[in-house]
This record gives C-alpha cells, sequence and structure tokens, in this order.
C-alpha cells in the first residue's frame, strides 16, 4: 500500500517560514520541471486537466494531477482538486500520494512570498488581496511570512465572499494585531497598498495601472491560462516584471500573451524568473520607487520541493 499524506498532514509539515526556505534553495537546484500539459476538458463549464511532470536526478521524482473547475464555487466546493505522486527518481519506487490540494495552495502561496523577499519593500505593511477564492487565506498567511504586514484588505465582487474570505483569514496563523477589512472600493485600495496579491480567474483586467502607486508590489497568481487577465498593459509596461520561470509564463500567462500579441510588451523585457533571484544573479527590486509585478503559473519545482518536505515530516513521525 502507497501511504498516502493527508492535507492535515501537509499544512502541519509545511509552515510558510520553513517552505519559503526550502524553495529558495530548490530554485538554484538541478530540478527539472517541463512546461506542464494544460487539456480543456469541458469547453462549456470551462474545466481544465493539468499534470505536471518533475525530477531531480539522484533523488526523487513525481507528477501532480490537477483539475481547474472555475463553476465550482457555485456548487459549493473548491475551485482546485489534486494530487501528486512522489516517486524514488533512481528506482522508480512509488513512496507517497500527497493531497495535491494542499499542498498546491501552500507552495503557490509561500512562491509568491519567497519573490516578494526579492520584490516587495521590506517596510511593506498593507496588503490588499484581490479575489476570494479558496487561495486567498493563503495568500494572506505567506505574505505576512515574508514582510511585515499589519493591513490585510480583501476585495471581491461578492460583499458577503469577502466578508467570508476575511473571517477565513483571521482563523491563518497571523502574527498578532493584524487588522482584517473587506474592501469596496478597490481603486482607492490600490492606491494605498505596498503589496497587491490577485488570485482570480478573471479573463479582463482587475487591476489597472492609472491607480498603482509608486514603490507597489504587485503578485498576479491566478491567470493561469492566455485568455485570462488580472492586469492592464498599463500596469505590464509600467513595472519590473519578474516570472516564476520564463518557459511557462510565456506559455500560459495571458497577462504577458496578450501584450505580448499586441506588440505592447516583449518577452525580452522580463527582468528575471525565481531562479536568478534566489541564485542571486539578479537582486530584484533595487529602487524604493520602483513598481515590480510578479506573474506565476506555477511549477512542478515547487511541488517537488513541497513534496519533498512533506514526505520528510511525515516519515520522522512515524
Amino acid at each position: 500500500m502507497i501511504p498516502y499524506v493527508s492535507g492535515e498532514q501537509v499544512r502541519t509539515a509545511l509552515p510558510y517560514s520553513a517552505l519559503i526556505a526550502a524553495l529558495r534553495q530548490a530554485f538554484r537546484e538541478n530540478i527539472q520541471a517541463p512546461t506542464r500539459h494544460v487539456h480543456t476538458v469541458s469547453e462549456q463549464a470551462g474545466t481544465v486537466l493539468l499534470l505536471m511532470p518533475t525530477w531531480q536526478p539522484e533523488s526523487n521524482m513525481g507528477v501532480k494531477l490537477v483539475t481547474v473547475a472555475p463553476g465550482n464555487p457555485a456548487k459549493q466546493l473548491p475551485t482546485v482538486h489534486s494530487i501528486f505522486i512522489l516517486f524514488d527518481a533512481t528506482t522508480g519506487v512509488p513512496l507517497a500520494m500527497i493531497d495535491g490540494e494542499e499542498l498546491t495552495l501552500r507552495r503557490t502561496a509561500a512562491a509568491s512570498a519567497l519573490a516578494s523577499t526579492y520584490l516587495s519593500r521590506p517596510d511593506s505593511a498593507t496588503l490588499l488581496l484581490v479575489g476570494t477564492g479558496t487561495l486567498a487565506p493563503y495568500m494572506a498567511a505567506a505574505h505576512c511570512a515574508a514582510r511585515p504586514i499589519r493591513n490585510i484588505r480583501v476585495w471581491g465582487r461578492s460583499k458577503e465572499k469577502a466578508e467570508d474570505t476575511a473571517h477565513q483569514i483571521g482563523l491563518q496563523d497571523l502574527p498578532q494585531g493584524v487588522s482584517i477589512q473587506t474592501a469596496t472600493d478597490l481603486e482607492a485600495e490600490a492606491r494605498s497598498a505596498d503589496i497587491i496579491s490577485c488570485a482570480t480567474t478573471s479573463t479582463t483586467p482587475i487591476v489597472l495601472g492609472q491607480w498603482i502607486q509608486s514603490g507597489t508590489h504587485v503578485d498576479l497568481v491566478g491567470g493561469f491560462k492566455p485568455n485570462m487577465r488580472e492586469a492592464d498593459d498599463k500596469l505590464i509596461n509600467m513595472s519590473t516584471v519578474f516570472v516564476d520561470t520564463i518557459a511557462g509564463t510565456l506559455a500560459e500567462a495571458g497577462d504577458l500573451i496578450q501584450p505580448i500579441a499586441s506588440g505592447s510588451f516583449t518577452p525580452d523585457a522580463i527582468a528575471a524568473e525565481l531562479a536568478d533571484l534566489s541564485s542571486g544573479r539578479h537582486t530584484g527590486r533595487t529602487d524604493p520607487q520602483q513598481i515590480t509585478l510578479f506573474k506565476s503559473v506555477g511549477t512542478g519545482i515547487e511541488d517537488l520541493c513541497a513534496a519533498n518536505l512533506a514526505w520528510a515530516a511525515t516519515t520522522r513521525e512515524s
């Protein structure tokens, strides 16, 4: 019987401080992660199947299977379902099946937090979360682990969902004294935020460049298909742009693919990817007044790193 690592075990095994540190090291190492396979299963429902293989020679390898169903929140179901299968890279022996939902949520948030350690101002205190999906509370907790966040604002199209998300954020392991409030005026909140984190499935820009003030860091997490957008062309072009992986974002991220197609942005304008930041090849933010933007679509490097950490913690317990 292949051992199963539950979502609760993953949550316990992956505190953000440890996961951020592990990801920083993983992006320096020889981990192979081809561009993921993306298959649209249902055009009408928008359901997508993703296959994400990854391996590190002489260590472990794995594959994550993910389904994304944008209509699920209306059915009181998570948008994302996932499982990760971990193998020994030398023998091919299956080591564990790991709850991929918790793994994905935590590694996604931790990757943004890792990027923030290089790209946001060290004194960033106000975080604006755009989106009220399952990922939002994770993003809040991870960003709080990376920067001295004192104020969290939550914006969503539904007031009720924003209030519920704010409540869920309050249940996270946050530093004492963090203020959590819902927001109704997105423009006003964007103008005053130090970090803006978007985690939506929007196909039209939500955050506009004309709102963004000098020194802001923008974190775009949600758009993982070419037809999805969270930021407009003006914001992309006025920012210093960083990505998790260049290959992945140029293949999948509508926030970059669309402005490239229109001629308003070019791939060589991407300043660096996470491997460059983690290895010191690029220093990240160079000026307190700089507007930085991090676009992620996810990579198997993050999955394998988190899976190894979770599996190691589980085997220590047993």
